[in-house]
């Protein structure tokens, strides 16, 4: 069962297993969903992650790869091959041998008896290629999940810049008027008003440019299940609500379970199972025949029977042992390495997400009110005479920047906190764990 709180897909712990990764493991947890069924032409990160693991192509990839297995397993479960084999003697020769009067003809069935536990063995390396297979479809919708997510916050984020580029084409557009009343009276001269209609032109194309920079952006989402042309134009989320920190060596603790590495631990128990299967192949199988001889000169019948055990097996496989053991012990570096570059990786997203909601904090409680202020006193200033058209601009300008700097900061904080929901595989909250029924959410 799936259920959503604080606009988070939240798993029950029972259910991770058995559901996999899926879209649940992964998300903008601090992006509130007001219904569940999204408004019209707008679009939600839970219904853009759903549509992805189920549209895209890079994971219908493993449909094939199952079909794959399958076989080999079919393969693997099978016994040694019977041979039917007929041959024939003394035929067709010289003197007494001429034609078939002295040829003895026979017919025998022959096969193997493996022994060491072959089968058994063969049967075990495709089980743990399933255990593998199942590690990387994980592993690559968590990989999946984490790329929609984040293309869901430039999305958001381009939606946030097309909303400050009119606000600033609107205080374009008044600071435009304010400068012609000026000049009207004889207070501003002409220049002014040129430099204030010029600025009123460049952010007009601002808006014009942002807008195209959120349609390319929709597309960019969209192609993620294959739409050419997006459905939707626009996303429903808030750039601005965060989830709480969790301690950075908790957080850690959870990257061992990350299905990269799971991949790891799964190739790991994969090659062992090729080194017994290796081994096996020391003790020699048994090679057998039985079958019936027919002398046409008497024209009588005798059973023949045979078997073979090809000698010195163990050194001839010493080579195939050791080369299996080698490729078992170097998975293990290998995942040793991946969790070391995983620790990094983690602790960059965990302290730049941190540097990221510090910053929103700030500009959003103290800098940007301040320039709001500002500018109000300088306008008011400005149209009394008493400030310049140049204070006029910077104030506006600064708003601007600090207001541009905040979209930033907050769609690099949840950036950071996508990055490291994937590389954990679990929300970033322990509380968004617990799970209750938002509107019908049940699946």
């Amino acid at each position: 069962m799936l259920s959503i709180e604080h606009g988070a897909v939240v798993v029950p712990r029972s259910n991770r297993k058995r559901l996999g990764v899926g879209f649940a493991l992964i998300g903008l947890l601090m992006l509130p969903v007001t219904s569940l069924q999204a408004a019209e032409n707008t679009i939600t990160l839970q219904t853009a992650i759903q549509r992805t693991l189920v549209k895209n192509p890079s994971l219908k990839v493993f449909d094939f790869r199952q079909q794959a297995l399958k076989g080999e397993l079919a393969t693997a479960e099978l016994r040694p091959a019977y041979e039917l084999d007929f041959g024939a003697e003394n035929f067709a020769g010289s003197g007494d041998f001429n034609g078939f009067d002295q040829a003895e003809l026979t017919i025998s069935l022959s096969s193997a008896l493996e022994l060491g536990g072959k089968r058994d063995a063969r049967v075990e390396v495709v089980n743990r290629g399933f255990s593998r297979f199942e590690a990387q479809r994980q592993a690559d919708a968590l990989d999946l999940s984490g790329e929609v997510t984040r293309r869901f916050i430039d999305v958001l984020a381009a939606q946030q810049r097309v909303a400050l580029a009119e606000k600033a084409d609107q205080l374009a557009k008044d600071a435009l008027v304010a400068v012609k009343t000026r000049a009207k009276a004889g207070a501003s001269p002409d220049a002014e008003v040129k430099r204030a209609e010029a600025a009123a032109a460049q952010a007009h194309l601002t808006v014009s440019a942002e807008k195209k920079q959120l349609s390319y952006l929709n597309v960019a989402l969209g192609t993620l299940w294959g739409e050419t042309r997006p459905d939707f134009n626009r996303a429903e989320g808030d750039l601005y609500r965060f989830s709480k920190d969790v301690a950075f060596e908790t957080l850690y603790e959870r990257v061992e379970l990350n299905p990269a590495i799971q991949v790891f631990a799964a190739e790991e128990r994969l090659k062992e199972t090729e080194l017994r299967l290796a081994k096996t192949q020391s003790r020699s199988d048994v090679n057998w025949s039985v079958g019936l001889r027919r002398f046409q000169e008497t024209d009588d019948t005798a059973v023949v029977a045979g078997f073979s055990v090809p000698l010195f097996s163990g050194r001839r496989n010493s080579g195939a042992v050791r080369s299996a053991t080698a490729a078992r012990d170097v998975i293990s570096v290998q995942r040793e390495a991946a969790l070391l570059t995983m620790r990094a990786q983690l602790y960059r997203a965990y302290s730049n997400r941190q540097q990221a909601i510090h910053t929103v904090d700030d500009l959003r409680k103290n800098i940007v009110p301040a320039l709001e202020q500002a500018l109000e006193g300088t306008q008011q200033a400005y149209e009394r005479g008493r400030y310049s058209y140049i204070d006029y601009v910077s104030a506006r300008q600064e708003l601007l920047s600090a207001r541009r700097t905040l979209i930033d900061a907050a769609a690099a904080a949840l950036r950071y906190g996508a990055d490291i929901e994937q590389l954990t595989a679990e929300p970033l909250t322990v509380e968004q764990y617990s799970f209750t029924n938002f509107q019908g959410a049940k699946q």
